[in-house]
């Protein structure tokens, strides 16, 4: 299941383009819940893209740089450590 949030969103829709309406204050989130698949691969010189996918064909993906990995590295240990979580 994809969930979107988008605040602040206007677009205009003319002969199959979008347009900005309104200021650029706009925000939103995506968040991808009952994940079927998850890869971890190079992207550019310099960072590393994660993709998730359900089976329902919808996929999020992240470009991240070496330190943001390694920070999720350690937060994926210490919830290995000290959560049940991942028994």
């Amino acid at each position: 299941m994809l969930a979107l949030q988008l605040d602040d969103f206007m677009v205009e829709l003319t002969d199959g383009a979008l347009k900005n309406v309104g200021p650029s204050n706009k925000s939103g989130s995506a968040k991808l819940f009952d994940t079927e698949t998850v890869e971890a691969r190079e992207f550019g010189d310099k960072r590393v893209k994660v993709v998730a996918g359900d089976g329902e064909g919808n996929e999020v993906q992240v470009a991240l740089f070496p330190e943001q990995v390694r920070a999720l590295a350690d937060d994926i240990a210490e919830l290995e450590a000290e959560s049940r979580v991942l028994e």
